[in-house]
C-alpha cells in the first residue's frame, strides 16, 4: 500500500499557518524598564556574566529555543519522510514570512547558512571580466576583504579600497570618498550597513543612489542591521543584499539570507554546482545538500517573537543602552570612542580603547575583574574593543561596564 500524506499524523509543529505582519505596533520608550525586563525574562543568558557580546550571534529568545528542540525531535523521528515529503512546503512557508518581514518577493530571496555564504555566492558568481574593478572599505568585514582579494588573485578583478572617517560630519562626505575612487572600470560597490568593528550605520540608500545614477551595482553586506534598524529591503536601493538571521532576527545559529532583485538573478552563475534549476530561479545559488531544516523552520518563530517588540521599539532600546554607557564615558581622560558621536549615525554596536592599555588587556580585565564579556576587534593598525548589548540587557549591565571602564583608565 502506498504511503500517503493521510497515513501519519501531522506532528503539531508542522502546521502550516500563514506569516503576518501586524499593522501596528504600540510605541515603547527605550527605557520602560517594565516592558524591557518583561521582554528580558524570554531569554536565558548564562549568570556567570554579563554578556556585552551579541554581537557575534544573538541568542535565539526561549519561545524560539523551544521551538527549535520540537522542530529537531520532528525530523529525526520522521526523517527522510519529512525532508521529501513535508520539507518543500514548509521551506516555502517560511519563504514567504521573510518576504512579509522584507518587504520583497519570496522569489528573490534564498535562505543560506549565513550572511558570508550569501556574500561568497553573489560576489563569486557575478560576472566580472579581467581588468574590471569593485570598490569596497576597509572597515568592511573581514571575509568580505578575503572575498575581494580571492577576486583579485582568481579573476583579474581590479579592488580599490576607501577609507571612512570614524566621526563623519555628513552622508555627503561619505558619498563623496566612495564617488572619488570610482573609474570607468567600476563594476560594483561592495557596502556594509553597519561596520562591525565600530557600529557605524552607512548612508546606503544615498550612496546606492550615486552607484545607480553611473550604471554601477551595489552589494549591500546588511549583516548586522537586519532587525537592529528600522528599514525595509527595498529602502537600501540595492539590487543585491546578504544578511544574517541568527544575529538581531534571533534566529537559530546557522542562519543567513540572500536577496537578489527577480531582473537580476540569471545575471548570477552558481557557485555549487545545479542543473536542475532555471537560470532565473534563485533556488539555483543554494545547492548545497540536505541541510538542518529544524535552524530553517525556526525563523519564522524568530520574527514572530521579534513582531511582539517591533523593529523600531528595538532599535530605539539598543542605541539607548548604547548611549547610556557611552556618554558615562565620553568625557572621561585617556578613554577614547570609536563610534559616531551622532547618535542616528551607530545602533547597539559600539567600540573603545583605553590609553596605555592593550585592547586585549582590557578585555580581559573586564572579564576577569568585572566579570563583563566583550571582544576584540581589528579596525586598521590598531585595536578596539567592541561593546554589544541585547534587549535582554538590562540598564545597570551598561552600567556597570561604564564603571568598569573608568576604573580601567584610572588605575
Amino acid at each position: 500500500m502506498s504511503l500517503t500524506l493521510h497515513a501519519i499524523p501531522r506532528h503539531r509543529c508542522c502546521q502550516l499557518r500563514e506569516f503576518t505582519l501586524p499593522h501596528s505596533i504600540a510605541t515603547v520608550a527605550a527605557d520602560d524598564s517594565v516592558f524591557w525586563n518583561a521582554i528580558g525574562a524570554h531569554y536565558a543568558p548564562c549568570a556567570d556574566f554579563i554578556n556585552l557580546e551579541n554581537g557575534y550571534f544573538g541568542m535565539p529568545a526561549n519561545p524560539v529555543r523551544a521551538a527549535l528542540r520540537r522542530y529537531q525531535d520532528q525530523v529525526d523521528v520522521e526523517n527522510s519522510y519529512f525532508l521529501r515529503e513535508r520539507w518543500p512546503e514548509r521551506l516555502a512557508q517560511v519563504c514567504r514570512a521573510l518576504a512579509a518581514f522584507t518587504g520583497v518577493e519570496a522569489e528573490e530571496l534564498l535562505i543560506t547558512r549565513s550572511a558570508v555564504e550569501s556574500l561568497n555566492i553573489v560576489l563569486q558568481g557575478y560576472p566580472f571580466a579581467p581588468g574590471d574593478a569593485i570598490v569596497y572599505a576597509h572597515h568592511d568585514y573581514d571575509s568580505a576583504l578575503d572575498i575581494v582579494a580571492q577576486l583579485a588573485a582568481r579573476r583579474g578583478v581590479h579592488a580599490v579600497a576607501v577609507d571612512v572617517p570614524l566621526d563623519p560630519v555628513s552622508d555627503a562626505a561619505i558619498v563623496a570618498a566612495y564617488a572619488c575612487a570610482i573609474t570607468p572600470r567600476t563594476r560594483v560597490l561592495l557596502l556594509t550597513h553597519i561596520v562591525h568593528r565600530t557600529g557605524q550605520i552607512m548612508p546606503v540608500a544615498a550612496l546606492a543612489a550615486m552607484a545607480r545614477a553611473r550604471g554601477i551595482d551595489v552589494i549591500v553586506d546588511a549583516a548586522h542591521s537586519l532587525a537592529q534598524l528600522d528599514y525595509r529591503v527595498p529602502q537600501l536601493g540595492a539590487q543585491f543584499a546578504v544578511f544574517n538571521l541568527h544575529k538581531w532576527v534571533g534566529a537559530p545559529l546557522g542562519t543567513g539570507l540572500l536577496y537578489i532583485a527577480r531582473e537580476r538573478i540569471a545575471d548570477i552563475a552558481p557557485l555549487y554546482a545545479d542543473s536542475s534549476h532555471r537560470a532565473d530561479d534563485i533556488d539555483k545559488l543554494g545547492h548545497v545538500g540536505a541541510v538542518p531544516p529544524a535552524p530553517v523552520m525556526a525563523i519564522e518563530d524568530a520574527l514572530a517573537f521579534h513582531a511582539q517588540i517591533g523593529t523600531a521599539n528595538k532599535e530605539a532600546r539598543l542605541r539607548w543602552l548604547a548611549r547610556r554607557w557611552m556618554d558615562a564615558v565620553r568625557d572621561v581622560p585617556g578613554v577614547r570612542l570609536y563610534t559616531p558621536s551622532d547618535p542616528q549615525r551607530h545602533c547597539a554596536l559600539a567600540a573603545f580603547g583605553i590609553d596605555g592599555l592593550s585592547a586585549a588587556q582590557v578585555a580581559r580585565r573586564l572579564l576577569e575583574d568585572h566579570r563583563i564579556f566583550t571582544v576584540v576587534r581589528q579596525l586598521g593598525s590598531e585595536q578596539i574593543v567592541r561593546v554589544t548589548p541585547h534587549v535582554y540587557t538590562r540598564a545597570h549591565d551598561v552600567d556597570a561596564l561604564a564603571a568598569a571602564i573608568v576604573a580601567l583608565a584610572r588605575r
